[in-house]
């Protein structure tokens, strides 16, 4: 009798533990990132923060909007929940300064594509125009740029939400070029028939801003300088 009470017991335990096992995994019980967290991942790799028009401050992302109009069927505008009902992309990929620096990571956010097919794109768009908030920064791209794989309107890295310093709510993500043409915190985007040259286009800086050659700062790798190839970024040379 003895025995067999504690084979019962042994089974009991063991049965208990099983169930605690389950709860542990269950997703529910799993931490979930929100917008409360401090925890920064761009920030604390000590990512250069710039704003050619100045810092816009606090946003608003629960009531963020960006307008789409110009060359296409149907304008309209996107606020945040519509965007994130939105098919969503995940890429990796390098967002790389004009000042040789570049950092890395799993950018998350709706592809242009799916963008333009929303308000259905006339044949006679060639390029896609980004307004930053303000309307004081804007910069434009080829439409085969931005209909490439990479090329989202990003909200999210690593997991969690951009913050304003790093262009969120939601900012342009554009790996194959200049980071310049990446316009931060987009409000309003415009499907255009012809290239008009943006804010530094106009200061100088390069209308294809193609990615060139020469020394670049890993921010992922604390900012070693290394070596990179002309064009996308995709790993460094030494």
């Amino acid at each position: 009798m003895p025995y067999r009470i504690m084979i019962l017991l042994l089974l009991g335990l063991l049965a208990l533990t099983q169930l605690c096992s389950i709860n542990n995994s269950d997703p529910a019980n799993s931490p979930q990132l929100n917008e409360g967290d401090t925890m920064d991942k761009l920030a604390a790799m000590n990512t250069p923060i710039f704003w050619a028009e100045g810092h816009p401050g606090k946003l608003d992302r629960q009531n963020w909007k960006i307008s789409v109009t110009g060359s296409c069927a149907k304008p309209r505008d996107f606020n945040w929940k519509e965007l994130n009902a939105l098919p969503q992309s995940e890429v990796q990929g390098r967002l790389t300064s004009v000042t040789r620096w570049s950092v890395g990571g799993l950018w998350k956010g709706i592809a242009l594509s799916t963008i333009l097919k929303e308000v259905e794109m006339k044949p006679s768009c060639k390029f896609i125009r980004f307004w930053s908030g303000g309307e004081v920064y804007d910069t434009s791209i080829p439409l085969e740029i931005a209909l490439k794989e990479k090329s989202i309107l990003a909200h999210s890295y690593e997991g969690q939400y951009l913050s304003e310093d790093y262009g969120g709510p939601v900012r342009a993500f554009i790996p194959y070029l200049w980071g310049y043409k990446s316009a931060k915190s987009v409000v309003k985007i415009e499907l255009l028939d012809y290239y008009i040259p943006g804010f530094w286009e106009t200061r100088g800086y390069t209308d294809s801003a193609e990615i060139e050659a020469g020394a670049c700062r890993d921010i992922n790798d604390g900012s070693k300088i290394k070596q990179i190839l002309a064009g996308e970024v995709l790993e460094f040379t030494e």
